[in-house]
């Protein structure tokens, strides 16, 4: 494998380099290229060309145990281990996270919900519990903000909106997305920390409206609502912090691209059995028939 991965990046990079840094002689490297191709180097090198489409059409992104389960889903026949392995070799790693701060900010007027969820992410079915977050995207413009809603269930992001500025009419058209998607029915909560977007009396009456019940964090809880902290960072992580957004609009195009192609329909989740929202909704729908209200995909 190793006199492999000296064939392959030869052009790239010294021979004598490659193979000092792989601990190889360069008579061994030889010796090896006028000797027929084993059975099994042509299926290593058929494997990693699978492995490099995942990895780019996941946005480079996706780790080992992501990448295992999308050749698997696609027929291929590896272990974890040999996928692994071979990313290892070919230097195929996902980006890195990175933190990013909060910025949402509590008016001690505003009255502030119960903790209803309580940390308890197990939900049975969709439209049960809703989260809701703001962050923040870097332009050259300045600062663009983006309101989510996310269904806890199925991770899927049901309504989002993005402005300049940071207002209750933000969160209010993130809402509003959100319940003409789905229309939900009776018995959900919306559950998001206490800034003053979120306790403002006009964002309360719409979910009063609609018989949906406030849940709250508790102040510096950032792990009350841990799964849209996970979003987020996934978000910044696997787009934001690898461009240099010139514009607001150039910002929108990529954010409505991450979340509506690659992150509800395509983006597989450890937390749902590796498989993306949009399928484990339909997985759902498949076996209970009573989501004829899903639409959105």
């Amino acid at each position: 494998m190793r006199f492999a991965f000296v064939d392959t990046y030869r052009e790239i990079f010294p021979i004598t380099r490659l193979c000092r840094v792989l601990n190889i002689s360069r008579s061994g490297y030889y010796a090896w290229k006028k000797r027929p191709v084993s059975e099994r180097e042509m299926a290593n090198q058929a494997l990693i060309t699978r492995i490099r489409a995942v990895f780019r059409a996941s946005r480079r992104t996706y780790g080992g145990p992501r990448i295992y389960r999308e050749l698997r889903s696609q027929g291929m026949r590896c272990s974890q281990n040999r996928v692994a392995r071979l990313m290892r070799l070919y230097s195929i790693q996902a980006k890195q996270t990175k933190r990013y701060r909060y910025t949402t900010k509590r008016n001690q007027a505003h009255v502030v919900a119960p903790n209803r969820l309580e940390r308890d992410f197990d939900v049975e079915r969709p439209d049960r519990i809703w989260l809701a977050d703001i962050t923040y995207i870097p332009t050259k413009e300045g600062w663009l903000y983006l309101a989510v809603i996310m269904d806890l269930y199925s991770r899927r992001i049901v309504g989002w909106a993005m402005a300049d500025r940071m207002t209750g009419q933000l969160t209010i058209k993130a809402l509003r997305m959100a319940l003409q998607r789905r229309q939900p029915g009776l018995g959900l909560i919306h559950h998001s920390d206490q800034g003053s977007q979120y306790t403002d009396r006009k964002y309360q009456q719409i979910l009063k409206d609609h018989g949906i019940q406030s849940s709250m964090n508790g102040v510096g809880s950032w792990y009350d609502n841990a799964p849209m902290e996970s979003f987020f960072a996934s978000l910044k992580n696997e787009e934001v912090h690898h461009q240099d957004y010139q514009t607001h609009s150039d910002a929108r195009s990529a954010l409505f691209r991450y979340i509506e192609i690659f992150y509800n329909r395509t983006r597989l989740h450890s937390s749902l059995d590796y498989q993306s929202p949009a399928k484990y909704e339909d997985l759902f729908s498949e076996k209970h028939g009573d989501l004829a209200y899903l639409t959105v995909h």
